[in-house]
């Protein structure tokens, strides 16, 4: 059964970062969307199995439940 983890995709120059929001310690990047969602599924699958193995709660998935939203904010309003 494949568990579906939400990721966040952040250009950065010449790549992408990652961040997945279920799993604090993962930050990872790619050079191209496709390497950086390859990436993310790496360290998702490497946290499970060390969490699995320290007897630490692995996150539930999370994919259908995560937003992404936009706030505009006023810089000069402060």
């Amino acid at each position: 059964m494949d568990m579906r983890y939400a990721v966040v995709l952040e250009p950065d120059e010449d790549a992408f970062q990652v961040i997945v929001p279920a799993f604090p310690e993962i930050h990872t990047f790619g050079d191209t969307v496709e390497d950086a969602l390859a990436m993310a599924r790496d360290a998702i699958e490497l946290s499970i199995a060390v969490r699995r193995d320290e007897g630490t709660e692995v996150p539930p998935p999370d994919a259908g439940e995560a937003r992404l939203e936009t706030v505009a904010v006023n810089p000069h309003a402060a």
